[in-house]
């Protein structure tokens, strides 16, 4: 049998059981360097390994009718705090999981794309600004930057000569940064 301060742990627990706050304060003063010491290795953690340890003790306190029941009280105190710790690292290893999880649809997910709603604005605009457009430039501005075709491709399936091509293609730029002068930022960012 464990003595400690010269008190056997056997008189202690009868005492702590009993509501003695001496006795649970020498019982805890024992074994809370050991038992912090043993949830650090498990954790890795030493604030949370003292979280659990300091937790423990509160809900012995709480619970300290029961602890008669145990046969050690040292092997009661270290398998109650180890399985905490494997409960805590099951927590963590779910937290991260779900954090893992969570992040990667932030990520990935159309929805969650912060500059989504930047650029749906943005192409609204580009679309009110191109029905400003004449109709012949609107159609050779499209052929020359949705379809990517060439002026020379352009010339030659509208019948048009390439510089009337290139004229029209300015003058739609030219259009199109004046109504989009707001937005001229960030269309470098697209």
């Amino acid at each position: 049998m464990t003595v400690i301060n010269g008190i056997t742990e056997e008189t202690l627990i009868q005492r702590f059981t009993n509501g003695d706050q001496t006795a649970f304060e020498l019982l805890f003063r024992f074994y809370y360097p050991g038992l912090l010491t043993f949830v650090t290795h498990i954790i890795s953690d030493h604030d949370e390994a003292e979280e659990i340890v300091q937790d423990f003790f509160v809900n012995v306190w709480t619970a300290r009718k029961n602890i008669h029941q145990a046969t050690s009280l040292k092997s009661y105190l270290f398998v109650s705090v180890k399985n905490r710790a494997f409960n805590y690292l099951k927590k963590e290893q779910i937290r991260e999981k779900t954090l893992g999880k969570l992040k990667e649809l932030v990520e990935n997910d159309f929805l969650f794309q912060p500059d989504l709603f930047v650029e749906s604005e943005l192409q609204q605009q580009i679309a009110k600004a191109m029905e400003k457009l004449p109709a012949r430039t609107r159609e050779i501005f499209m052929m020359s930057r949705f379809k990517g075709l060439t002026n020379d491709e352009i010339a030659t399936q509208l019948e048009l000569s390439k510089r009337t091509v290139e004229t029209q293609i300015s003058n739609a730029l030219k259009i199109l940064r004046e109504e989009l002068k707001e937005y001229r930022f960030l269309m470098l960012l697209f």
